[in-house]
């Protein structure tokens, strides 16, 4: 079987999502020759299910939410990052440069911007850090799912809306290559921890296999310094599934304080 490749979650701009593929490449030189990258499309529930799938990248909400019973985990990346400690992150709460909110409270009847229901990092951490603060189940006077977290940005720059929960890593990213759009808004928050984007491999794919991949990570980090200074990465940890329970024990507390979607 020749297996295929895709690293999807990161790639804030062409020139990063170059440099993403370059490390895959490496990686899959070292390991598989025959694999190949391709293009991750818009479907990437399709493509993480796919069984013929090497290595790619999710997110963790999906993977408590069914997707670990298709898929087994090679490592998650270590990045340097605000917000990141070890293998967790968090996400960045921003709103305008010149939004009159200053706390999350203060937000209460804003208008809220998510990229996707399936994310960790743009809606679920979000929800539960409303949660307390939701009366009724309601806190925002109009929420909005906008695609990504760069269409969540734009929205908050564009006053199309006054608050969102940024990834960490996208959020350092968008320092470093898109200065002009990361200074349209500000820090107003953080939101709890949980587990970083684990890289993932079909269920078929051989146990040694996983361990190379894991090795080859490691030396692609290393054997390119410049490289991984402008992924932000440090390495990769290998974490059980058990470690993203907490992603779950997130979306639990929000419920049970009422607030089972983001409103």
């Amino acid at each position: 079987m020749n297996r295929i490749a895709a690293l999807p979650m990161y790639n804030v701009t062409p020139a990063l999502a170059a440099e993403w593929r370059a490390l895959l490449g490496d990686v899959l030189q070292a390991v598989d020759p025959h694999a190949r990258i391709v293009d991750p499309g818009d479907d990437l529930h399709a493509l993480w299910r796919r069984p013929d799938l090497l290595v790619s990248q999710t997110c963790g909400y999906p993977l408590m939410s069914g997707l670990h019973e298709h898929v087994q985990l090679i490592a998650t990346p270590l990045f340097d990052a605000p917000g990141c400690t070890d293998a967790d992150y968090s996400s960045v709460l921003i709103t305008r440069s010149d939004a009159p909110f200053d706390t999350l409270e203060a937000c209460s009847g804003a208008r809220a911007a998510y990229n996707q229901d399936d994310s960790n990092s743009g809606m679920n951490v979000l929800r539960h850090a409303v949660a307390p603060l939701a009366r009724g189940g309601k806190f925002f006077s109009e929420v909005n799912r906008t695609g990504s977290h760069l269409g969540s940005l734009r929205a908050v720059a564009e006053d199309r809306a006054d608050i969102a929960a940024i990834d960490c890593v996208t959020f350092a990213f968008v320092r470093d290559d898109m200065p002009e759009l990361a200074r349209q808004v500000r820090e107003i928050g953080w939101t709890a921890a949980s587990p970083g984007l684990p890289l993932i491999a079909a269920n078929t794919v051989p146990l040694a296999v996983i361990e190379a991949l894991r090795a080859a990570l490691n030396e692609a980090v290393a054997a390119q310094p410049e490289r991984a200074a402008r992924l932000r990465l440090k390495g990769f940890a290998s974490l059980p599934l058990s470690d993203y329970a907490r992603i779950t024990q997130l979306e639990n507390e929000a419920q049970a304080l009422g607030y089972a979607r983001l409103a």
